[in-house]
């Protein structure tokens, strides 16, 4: 659907595959380049600026050529004002789960876009809400092993999807990329531009 301007290199600084399947999906070809930086949050960081900060972290931490333009992105699962990282473990998980049953949460996702004379960020912000969880659905998700590796201990693009009622504003954010504003920002920028029929 997309493809990049020429001249342009795209490196997708995430190890995410939710993500690189985003970008795949529609066309564009990019270079992946995980960066491995510190996700710690700083003490009294907020989630807005916690998700920036290691956005911006992660675009920077990865050496690009000189016509390569890096996107990075971080997403943080957001309830009560509580930030929920990835559980450590499946009694961690199970935690989480429970504590999300019945409510609404927040997801934000910082994203940014640099390359060797300027970078831009933004950020994507969705409310999600589940469902009322029995113990037992609470288990046997968990038992998927899915909620492992996933902030929040859900993935809404899969068996998680079944826990979720409602999601308000972006779905993709959820899935860890604001799609639509990162392609508006691609094509703003003249990284990318839409296919055309052939001629």
């Amino acid at each position: 659907m997309y493809s990049l301007a020429p001249g342009v290199g795209l490196v997708l600084a995430s190890a995410s595959p939710r993500r690189r399947e985003m970008l795949g999906n529609l066309g564009l070809t990019y270079r992946l380049a995980p960066s491995h930086i510190d996700e710690s949050l700083l003490p009294g960081e907020k989630a807005e600026a916690a998700a920036q900060r290691l956005a911006a972290a992660k675009a920077a931490a990865v050496a690009t050529g000189p016509y390569d333009t890096v996107l990075a992105a971080d997403t943080l699962v957001v309830l009560g004002g509580e930030i929920m990282g990835k559980p450590q473990d499946a009694a961690e998980a199970a935690a989480m789960l429970r504590r999300l049953s019945g409510a609404q949460h927040e997801v934000i996702t910082g994203y940014c876009l640099r390359n060797e004379s300027w970078h831009k960020e933004g950020m994507g912000r969705s409310l999600v809400t589940f469902r009322e969880l029995s113990e037992a659905e609470i288990a046997a998700y968990v038992a998927t092993g899915e909620p492992l590796d996933k902030a929040g201990a859900y993935a809404v693009q899969g068996l998680g999807g079944a826990l979720v009622k409602e999601v308000s504003g972006s779905y993709t954010n959820v899935v860890g990329l604001p799609l639509a504003a990162v392609i508006e920002l691609l094509l703003r920028q003249g990284l990318i531009r839409p296919d055309g029929p052939a001629s």
